[in-house]
């Protein structure tokens, strides 16, 4: 035994381990017409690369379905009314696998279906308080990966987490509020390259997240493959094909690594640092001689990376396969064969596709370990693609490299499928049309590129739309919308919320303040710690650049969000009290000290890395939280939740619409009914849009 691993003992106690669970067939042709506008997104394909499963919510609510990339005939392999957010079609064919969000909430389940709607049964994910996520396959389809989330018995207190100097918190069982424990102050982070570190030998402990191999059938047991307490995120993004090593991405929002995992004893041979975003982050070469990887470890901005290992999975060094200067690789996905890539670049905004050849790694003993290998590339073979809108989503390979199935969205366009035989863009038959996109009597609109500068000199980033026929000279009414993260980006994509204020008069400006994705490293970073409020300042800049340019009305601004853009807008109103005129603020955080009590654990640790440990600094984030400030309140304000949200509690919305109602403000809460953080029913979005644009108009009238 090497000083670069550890070898664990089987433990002697059963693992709990997700069971599957039949359940009733409610697959059906669907031989209806679609509604004109409707989504389609998250692609899988089938081996043979004719036909998809995929994300629809032509029914008003996402649902798994399946089409051929040439026709139209479309199959509802599930309906039930529970929001499906991923789709995976296992490599033999046999199986889909998907991820359900009950009632819309954030606890989610994996099941699986058989491609013709039969056999449909619960994998991981059914029993109370649990959650579970969707991993890879095994390339012979033998078995999925999941990530369970295990919790404590149903009236069982878990064990008090350690304070500071010794001091105790009692733990509370999560339940539909989110209710968290404490964060454990100063636990350091597990493994590091060549640690050696096990993945947990033990039975999984209270509120770990454990990843399993799961046989769909049900005949063979479950495969423990990782297990983590305390984690903040885990997904087994691929297995290599010879079953020794599994690659389990991990890790903190802004602290993304993946472990190679050895299968056989769970031993951690190394771990290499992976860009935030998509999570599906790499996989192995054939001979498992190299990894894959998207990441941005020590660089400005994310590129192709190849990980050389040993035969034993040790890390023998890295090299740079592709890059681009100031652009992320925002999405990659390996060929069905492991010897291409489609990569999707993130230009300003902007996707830009293209398949290239991965050359083989050379062999691990063709130099010595510490001396640099030759450099990888993603070789001259790359070639772009052209695409016929601006982003790209999800990239699904096929089993002709050169003809992947991609999820695109764009200013003119609902998200939709396309097939790329070739380089030739084909839209699926049954994605919505480009023409249906606006209803009647709506004019399309493209949004120009914004670059306000920050008072402290940083160039931030934007789009603008104009409503349609107003004068280009004319100042407007204008809604200034953040979007949530913050790490995420305003992208041009036709967003309905944006078109129901548009087709009301009112432009819209969507920024992308410090701490947004997209803009490189130090970008996303700017708003740690104290730098929250150069943000906060941000959206005031942002403000002040509209209606310095002649764009917007300074009499007539709105500031508006979700997520931490619903923090955003809190705060904003707070700190620059006499700047807006009104806010709408959907899901966001009003307190970090309430926040932190009433979320998931594992958002818990997630968040702390981005806004500050809610023990350690605790000064910090009384000082950031808008009711801290709330007596500067002086615009009304609506606020929008969830009623199952349990990454940010509804909670946190009803304080401050209260505080505000008793400094006699106008104020009201929209509550959607069986929605989570994401809003995902047609009838529920309708609602929002409508109640919002209904206050947005009133309130910036003249």
């Amino acid at each position: 035994m090497t000083a670069m691993e550890t070898r664990t003992d089987a433990s002697t106690r059963a693992l709990p381990a997700p069971e599957p669970l039949p359940l009733a067939d409610t697959s059906t042709p669907y031989d209806l017409p679609p509604p004109a506008v409707h989504g389609c997104w998250y692609p899988s394909v089938d081996p043979g690369g004719r036909n998809v499963a995929f994300i629809c919510d032509r029914a008003g609510v996402p649902q798994l379905w399946t089409g051929p990339v040439d026709g139209e005939e479309v199959r509802l392999l599930d309906a039930d009314p529970h929001p499906v957010t991923e789709v995976s079609w296992s490599p033999d064919g046999r199986w889909i696998a998907y991820t359900t969000a009950p009632e819309g909430g954030e606890l989610t389940r994996v099941l699986c279906v058989r491609p013709d709607g039969t056999g449909r049964h619960l994998l991981a994910g059914g029993e109370p308080g649990t959650s579970a996520r969707l991993g890879c396959w095994q390339h012979d389809g033998s078995a999925v990966a999941v990530t369970v989330t295990d919790s404590a018995p149903s009236g069982q207190p878990l064990p008090a987490h350690p304070g500071p100097a010794g001091a105790s918190h009692p733990a509370r069982r999560a339940g539909r509020d989110g209710r968290a424990v404490l964060l454990e102050p100063g636990r350091p982070r597990p493994g590091g390259a060549g640690s050696g570190r096990t993945v947990s030998a033990e039975e999984p402990e209270a509120r770990a997240l454990s990843a399993y191999l799961v046989d769909p059938e049900g005949v063979a047991a479950p495969v423990l493959l990782a297990s983590e307490r305390g984690a903040a995120n885990q997904r087994v993004c691929d297995i290599s094909r010879d079953g020794r090593f599994a690659l389990v991405y991990r890790g903190p929002r802004g602290d993304r690594e993946v472990l190679v995992v050895r299968i056989g004893d769970r031993v951690v041979t190394c771990t290499l640092p992976v860009a935030d975003g998509d999570p599906w982050v790499g996989g192995f070469s054939p001979d498992a001689g190299t990894a894959w990887l998207r990441s941005d470890g020590g660089r400005e901005h994310a590129a192709l990376v190849a990980a050389r290992l040993d035969p034993r999975g040790h890390l023998l060094g890295t090299t740079v396969a592709a890059e681009r200067p100031d652009c992320d690789l925002e999405l990659l996905a390996l060929g069905r064969d492991g010897r291409r890539a489609v990569l999707a670049w993130n230009a300003r905004g902007v996707s830009e596709l293209e398949t290239t050849v991965l050359d083989a790694a050379p062999p691990p003993d063709a130099a010595p370990a510490d001396v640099p290998p030759p450099r990888h590339a993603a070789s001259g073979a790359a070639r772009t693609v052209e695409l016929p809108h601006e982003v790209v989503t999800r990239i699904a390979p096929t089993a002709d490299p050169d003809a992947p199935v991609v999820a695109l969205s764009g200013s003119r366009r609902h998200p939709g499928v396309w097939w790329l035989p070739h380089g030739l863009p084909l839209r699926t038959p049954w994605s919505s049309r480009d023409e249906d996109a606006f209803p009647a009597g709506r004019t399309p609109v493209r949004p120009i590129p914004m670059s306000p500068v920050a008072r402290d000199g940083l160039t931030l980033g934007g789009w603008y739309y104009r409503a349609p026929g107003r004068s280009p000279g004319e100042p407007a009414p204008c809604v200034l919308h953040l979007h949530g993260g913050p790490e995420e980006q305003e992208r041009p994509v036709l967003e309905p919320l944006y078109l129901e204020l548009l087709g009301r008069g009112l432009d819209v400006f969507a920024p992308d303040v410090r701490g947004s994705s997209g803009h490189g490293r130090s970008f996303v970073d700017a708003d740690l710690g104290t730098g929250r409020f150069d943000a906060i300042n941000d959206v005031a800049d942002c403000a002040a650049h509209v209606m310095l340019r002649g764009l917007a009305d300074p009499r007539r601004m709105a500031v508006m969000g979700r997520s931490y853009g619903g923090y955003l807008v809190m705060a904003s109103l707070v700190w620059h009290p006499d700047l807006f005129r009104t806010g709408v603020a959907v899901c966001g955080m009003s307190d970090f000290a309430t926040f932190f009590a009433g979320t998931e654990p594992w958002i818990a640790q997630s968040a702390a890395h981005k806004y500050g440990h809610p023990e350690h600094d605790r000064d910090l984030l009384r000082a950031l939280s808008p009711m801290s400030r709330v007596d500067a309140l002086r615009a009304p304000v609506l606020a929008v939740h969830g009623e199952h949200d349990t990454n940010v509690p509804p909670g946190e919305s009803e304080q401050f619409v209260r505080a505000a109602r008793e400094r006699g403000l106008e104020a009201e809460l929209l509550l959607l009914r069986h929605e989570g953080h994401d809003f995902r029913r047609a009838d529920n979005r309708r609602l929002f849009r409508r109640t919002t644009a209904d206050w947005m108009e009133r309130h910036l009238a003249d």
